[in-house]
């Protein structure tokens, strides 16, 4: 069977999915219209003001509209956040103090918080370096969350929970929001005093519900991943309990301006529209994670998620072997893109990241995983990561190339 017939094959028996998929979105988009009508978002909202942005209208109502769609008391929507990294960092530094306990749940953290936590580099700045302590739950050899110690290492001291709820760089299932609220009962029965922050990266809109919505006390994600819906040109946000919000605020600008200040650099526009259209670029990406999936287990390659099964964030991973595989399979997603497709990605090391990377991303956004992209660390097994798709026909058109190029 050609690669054509493969994916032929894959579409026609993913055509069901795609009908769920497809109601999610709806689910989803009328809540984001929900909250503009209440808040009566009107092209007024799109103006900015410059300098310390006191009283910026839009900044205002979009910090209003995101808190309502997320299920949180509160948000901050800001261009000022320069990654996920950036805005899970102030969190983590606006909340804990020297002698608290960090606690990650949910194994390693993604590869860009080592160095803010002081796990490796010179610890400058680092969590470590201020004297909070850091401890971590390993997944099981399954892969899976290790429920059993979850349930008891929670002490008097645990100030911050980290829960990750995308896989990351790691072979490991994405959480749903039902293990997310899990996972929190747990900790908050052992300590009710212990707050829990979500990594949200990758995960939004992909449920009916987000974390904040079932307990989590703050989550944080970036606008060039999944609610900038491929048009916001940076910035990230954190929503959650109003207290921890200002909390991260003042740590992003400064005590006593926290949540008050901030140019939107005539950006509210993009910032409003990317998130009307953010349900539904969400749901193509994630059709173009089951067509993915489906045909790479065909063809014998592990894959993570597996074909047919529900999708928790918009992240496919793929086994392919060999590092000849992992930089031909993003020269070929990288010719199938709209900008920059006459590059050939190499690898390259990249700050925030131990091993080299390969990385694949033309897209018009710099750097958003919301559009179609490919990367993975140059070890073993070397494992690319897929991300994103404004529209499931071009991972199509793109998945015929890799084939090509591997195959």
């Amino acid at each position: 069977m050609n690669s054509r017939a493969i994916i032929e094959e894959a579409e026609k028996a993913l055509i069901p999915i795609f009908s769920e998929i497809d109601a999610k979105v709806k689910h989803n988009l009328r809540k984001v219209l929900n909250a503009f009508h209440l808040y009566r978002v009107g092209v007024h909202h799109f103006a900015s003001i410059s300098g310390y942005g006191h009283n910026d209208l839009g900044r205002e109502t979009l910090d209003k509209v995101f808190a309502k769609i997320m299920g949180a008391q509160t948000a901050m929507v800001r261009v000022q956040f320069v990654s996920g990294t950036h805005a899970i960092a102030c969190a983590l530094f606006g909340i804990l103090r020297p002698g608290d306990e960090l606690l990650s749940v949910t194994g390693p953290p993604y590869d860009t918080l080592e160095e803010v936590i002081g796990l490796r580099g010179n610890y400058q700045g680092s969590l470590r370096e201020f004297n909070i302590n850091y401890r971590e739950v390993s997944l099981l050899d399954s892969g899976t969350l290790d429920w059993d110690t979850i349930r008891t290492i929670i002490s008097d001291n645990t100030r911050l929970v980290l829960i990750q709820r995308s896989c990351g760089y790691s072979w490991r299932k994405s959480l749903s929001v039902a293990e997310i609220k899990e996972i929190i009962a747990v900790v908050k029965q052992q300590n009710p005093n212990t707050i829990c922050v979500v990594d949200n990266c990758y995960g939004e809109f992909v449920d009916t519900i987000e974390p904040t919505a079932v307990g989590a006390d703050l989550i944080a994600g970036s606008l060039i991943k999944n609610p900038g819906g491929t048009l916001v040109t940076t910035g990230g946000y954190v929503a959650g309990k109003k207290e921890l919000v200002e909390m991260a605020a003042c740590r992003l600008t400064a005590p006593g301006i926290g949540t008050e200040g901030g140019a939107t650099f005539n950006q509210n526009r993009l910032l409003f529209q990317g998130l009307f259209l953010a349900p539904q670029i969400v749901g193509e990406a994630i059709k173009g994670s089951h067509l993915i999936a489906y045909v790479f287990n065909k063809l014998g390659y592990p894959v993570n998620p597996l074909p047919l099964v529900p999708r928790w964030d918009v992240i496919q991973a793929i086994q392919l072997g060999s590092p000849e595989k992992l930089i031909a399979f993003c020269k070929a997603i990288q010719g199938c893109s709209p900008v920059d497709s006459y590059l050939e990605p190499v690898p390259a090391t990249m700050s925030g990241y131990e091993s080299q990377l390969v990385m694949a991303g033309g897209t018009f956004i710099d750097g958003s995983t919301l559009e179609l992209s490919a990367d993975g660390p140059l070890r073993e097994p070397y494992t690319i990561f897929c991300q994103g798709g404004t529209h499931w026909t071009h991972v199509s058109i793109a998945l015929e190339a890799t084939l090509g190029a591997i195959i």
